[in-house]
Order: structure tokens, then C-alpha cells, then sequence
């Protein structure tokens, strides 16, 4: 049995080391250096850059936390029960279309200092609503119904396992002498996990990151069965004890600057803001800040700008403000660029409880130096008359997100972030153009955007219609998109020369209802609605 199929038969695909190690809190895990993905990667230009990725987990309620002013009255009409007060909507610079939540105003003085950018409606074809397989689709960037060797590993897993190929086994070495990867948590998660094991660790307090025992020390170190497995084991048993001492001295070595509240998810990006002053070299950090399912009191009825959902918003924007302030006195604000991303958001409609059910497509955030300040897109289409099942249309796929972060932040070639991502996905003006040399500017693509023709008619149609759209050029897609997020129908997919074209549908077999055109061309994206009738 070799190494690969000893792991897969005999240990879960993700082993967690704490469960045999003395149950400390630390977990190693690491790929086979044969990795799939290694021969394809050609060699990002190196640079320092730290990705910090924050999980809101249960699915945030994106409509009250980026607040469509332009859209408030069907906005209002929609969650009366849970809408905020125009009044306290917080306005951010240059835009009076979007707002944030109340409770958001750190986040408001970093948008307003040109550190966040906001993408509107991210999401994915066919949303999924539940939450552990919409967290595998975010984590691993594969919503493909067949289970292949790819939905097992993560994004960043995939990349890590290409950027630095023989992990474990060459590592630490160095030009990488610390974790590729560290969670502040329990145990690892999909984002991070390569081909066989994960490409970090997880550690819960680095302060109590000592008195390790290796249970595998006694086995000998030579290749003959049946002891090669074993040989593994310790081989990455070992190495937790080598990181483990490197994440102590690091801790140890750092000091926060910047004072962080007293929440969760700030004790989190504390402990990596003091890892980075440390002088680790490592690329990613994840954090979590759960509580967001928020199906019944949701808000205080007496103060809707109060509530669960005000406190967890209020964590969000308090910790990632301290963590910035940290990054900025510490002097490693260039190096660092984060975002949030959370499983789906909720529906447009609130319900009787106070709060507000699973969704579809919802807002994300960036921050960091190198952010492009703005909003990119446009405030989600809300219907005067709309329905309790009725979804927020997908604007921007996640992995177009993902796709940003790889070519202008880690300067991968687009055809192997193409590689990595499974399928080639634009790259959307949301990062200063200086780290990878691509330079977009968001009121740009905005404008750009919305000089794009896209039209129908008849508009409501029956049984046939005429879809009429332009295009810069290149790669172009237009996709139906019903009322509860999904897309339905593809009416083009393809490349084309600049100019106007025309798209027949005839006998389409959709039901009648509300549906979405989005078109997208590159970068740039329209979305309007149409009605089908009887």
C-alpha cells in the first residue's frame, strides 16, 4: 500500500494530530510531494504577500449590512421588520447608491480612507442552501455535482500545493522556513487542504504551543514495509514539533501595537497580527466569526439597528479596523490584503421571526493598502411585489474573487490561476494595479459596465423574444438567472469580436415568473430583469 492510499484507507482524508498527539492544540497536516498541480504552476515572482481570509459563518445577511440606498424604498417594503432606518445608514465616499450597517463604522473610516472595496451580489450558478455543502463549494471553489480529486482540496490548498511543491517534506527549508498556512481554530478546514493532507496548521493559542511529544518516535526510519507508514507519521510528527516551535517564537517575538476589542474574532486577528510582527513568512490566515443564521431575531424590534446581527457586524468592523491600525503601525500594512466570505446570504424578504432565511448571492468585502477603493456593481434589483422566495441575482461569481487574489496579489499567470480555479474566471479591478503590474479602476468598470447594451423584447415575453447585447470583445456570456438565484439557462458562451449581437429565444420551457439577464464581458458585467408570461 503506498503512502497516498495508507492516508485515504486508514486515516480521513483530513487527519487532525491532536487526536494523537496528546491532545494538544495544534494540527499539522501536509501533501504528498507528488502533487497534480506542481508540474502546472509556473513559479509566481516571489513576493511577501499575506492573504487573511475571514469566514462569517451561517450565512450573513448582506442587504443590511451593504444597504441598497438607491433601491430603499422596495428595499424597506421587502423586510419592514428588519429594514434600517435610512437615516442611519452610514454613507461612504463618493457613492450615494450604497451605505453601511450603523454598527459598521470602522469599516466606514476605512472605505472612507480608501482600504475597503466592496463587491456586490458574489455568489455561484446554482446556489446550494445548505450550509456545510455551500462552505465545501466556497472552500474548494468546485460546485460540480461529481465528486473528483479537485472537490476534495481547497483553493488555497491547490495554490499552496503548487507554489511550494514537496510539502511537507522539503520543508521547512530555507527559503520557507515557517507554516505555508496557519488557522486560528481547532482544526483545519477545506480552504487549505491539498491533494492528500492540508497544506497548514490550526492552533488555538500559540501561547500554549509547548510540551510536545512525538507518540511516533520509537518507529524506525527506513522504507520497508510495513514500517513506511509509520515512518510518515513521524515524519510529520517531527515537523508539528518544528513549527510548533517556530509559531512560539514568533509569538513570543511579537507585540501588538494597535488595541483590538474584546471579541472572538479580534483575539483572532490579534494573535495573527503578533505571528506576522513575529516575522513569520506565512502566506495564509484564516479566521472565523460565527453566528450569522439569523432566522429569528435577527434585530431588537424596538431599535432595528440593534440586535445579533448589529453585534456581529460590529466584531467584523472593530476587528479588521484594529488589525489594519496594527498592520500600519507595525509597518507590514503592503504586505497584507484580506477578505470576508460567508456561505450564501439571506433572502431579499424577512420573515415573521425578526429575521431572515438562507439565500443566495450576497456582498463581500476587501480590505487592506492595496485595495481599489469602491463598489464594484450595482445595488441588487429588488421587485416592488416581491415574493418571500425571491433571491438576490448572482453580479460577480466567487471564484472571479478568488481569480483576483491569485493574479494581482500572488502574480499567478492567468493560465494557471486558470488551472488552479478549474475553469477560467475574470479578474475583477478590486486590487491596486502595483503588486502584479494589472491596473482597473472599479468607477471604470462601472462605467464601462453600464454603457453595455443588454436588452429583450418583447419584455414580458411568452413564447419567444430577441435578447440584444454589445461587447468589448473576447470572452462573453449571458446567463437567465430565476427568482430564487439560479441560473437556468446559458443563451451565449463564447468569444467575439467587438460590436452588437442577437440572441433568439424561442420555446425556452421556463414557468412564468421574474428572471435575470446577466451578461459578462471580461471584467465587466450588466444584469436586468425580464418577466416571462403564461
Amino acid at each position: 500500500m503506498n503512502r497516498r492510499n495508507f492516508f485515504r484507507n486508514t486515516v480521513p482524508a483530513v487527519v487532525t494530530l491532536p487526536g494523537l498527539i496528546n491532545g494538544l492544540s495544534f494540527s499539522a497536516m501536509g501533501s504528498a510531494p507528488d502533487s497534480a498541480l506542481g508540474s502546472l504552476l509556473e513559479k509566481a515572482e516571489a513576493n511577501d504577500h499575506i492573504l487573511i481570509l475571514v469566514r462569517l459563518m451561517g450565512g450573513n445577511d448582506g442587504l443590511n449590512m451593504v444597504v441598497p440606498l438607491d433601491m430603499y424604498a422596495n428595499y424597506y417594503n421587502a423586510r419592514q421588520n428588519v429594514a434600517l432606518p435610512q437615516s442611519k445608514v452610514l454613507r461612504l465616499d463618493g457613492t450615494d447608491k450604497t451605505g453601511l450597517h450603523p454598527a459598521m463604522t470602522e469599516m466606514q473610516q476605512l472605505y472612507n480612507a480608501g482600504k475597503t472595496a466592496i463587491v456586490q451580489s458574489v455568489g455561484y450558478e446554482n446556489q446550494n442552501y445548505s450550509h456545510f455543502r455551500s462552505t465545501d463549494i466556497w472552500m474548494t471553489g468546485d460546485d460540480s455535482k461529481i465528486k473528483d480529486a479537485s472537490s476534495r482540496t481547497g483553493w488555497m490548498g491547490r495554490y499552496l500545493d503548487a507554489e511550494y511543491p514537496g510539502y511537507p517534506d522539503v520543508y521547512p527549508n530555507a527559503s520557507m522556513p515557517d507554516p505555508l498556512a496557519i488557522q486560528i481554530s481547532s482544526s483545519p478546514s477545506m480552504e487549505i487542504q491539498g491533494p492528500l493532507l492540508s497544506m497548514g496548521l490550526s492552533i488555538r493559542n500559540p501561547e500554549k504551543v509547548y510540551g510536545f511529544t512525538n507518540p511516533f518516535h520509537d518507529y524506525p526510519l527506513d522504507f520497508t514495509s510495513p514500517n513506511a507508514q509509520l515512518r510518515y507519521l513521524r515524519i510529520i510528527a517531527d515537523k508539528t514539533k518544528l513549527y510548533s516551535d517556530v509559531i512560539s517564537a514568533a509569538y513570543a517575538n511579537g507585540s501588538n501595537m494597535a488595541v483590538y476589542a474584546d471579541n472572538s474574532l479580534a483575539h483572532q486577528l490579534k494573535i495573527v497580527a503578533r505571528l506576522i510582527q513575529g516575522g513569520l513568512k506565512t502566506k495564509v490566515y484564516t479566521v472565523t466569526l460565527g453566528g450569522f443564521d439569523t432566522h429569528k431575531k435577527q434585530v431588537n424590534a424596538s431599535d432595528t439597528t440593534t440586535g445579533d446581527h448589529a453585534e456581529l457586524l460590529k466584531s467584523l468592523s472593530s476587528g479588521i479596523f484594529a488589525f489594519q491600525q496594527d498592520m500600519e503601525l507595525m509597518g507590514h500594512e503592503d504586505r497584507v490584503l484580506g477578505m470576508t466570505f460567508s456561505e450564501f446570504g439571506r433572502r431579499i424578504k424577512s420573515n415573521a421571526s425578526m429575521g431572515t432565511d438562507h439565500g443566495a448571492a450576497a456582498p463581500l468585502l476587501l480590505f487592506g493598502k492595496h485595495v481599489q477603493q469602491g463598489v464594484l456593481g450595482v445595488s441588487p434589483d429588488i421587485p416592488a411585489d416581491v415574493q418571500s422566495a425571491y433571491n438576490i441575482a448572482m453580479q460577480y461569481d466567487f471564484r472571479s474573487v478568488y481569480a483576483t487574489v491569485l493574479e494581482r496579489w500572488f502574480c499567478v499567470p492567468q493560465a494557471q490561476s486558470d488551472s488552479l480555479l478549474m475553469e477560467h474566471y475574470q479578474s475583477l479591478p478590486v486590487i491596486k494595479g502595483g503588486p502584479c503590474g494589472l491596473s482597473d479602476n472599479i468607477d471604470d468598470t462601472n462605467k464601462d459596465s453600464d454603457s453595455l447594451l443588454l436588452k429583450m423584447w418583447p419584455n414580458p415575453y411568452s413564447i419567444n423574444g430577441t435578447v440584444q447585447f454589445s461587447t468589448t470583445g473576447g470572452f462573453t456570456m449571458i446567463q437567465q438567472i430565476n427568482s430564487l438565484g439560479q441560473v437556468v439557462k446559458v443563451l451565449t458562451r463564447q468569444a467575439y469580436e467587438p460590436g452588437i449581437y442577437n440572441v433568439s429565444v424561442y420555446d425556452d420551457g421556463l414557468p412564468a415568473g421574474i428572471y435575470h439577464l446577466r451578461l459578462q464581458n471580461k471584467a465587466l458585467q450588466k444584469v436586468i430583469t425580464v418577466v416571462k408570461m403564461k
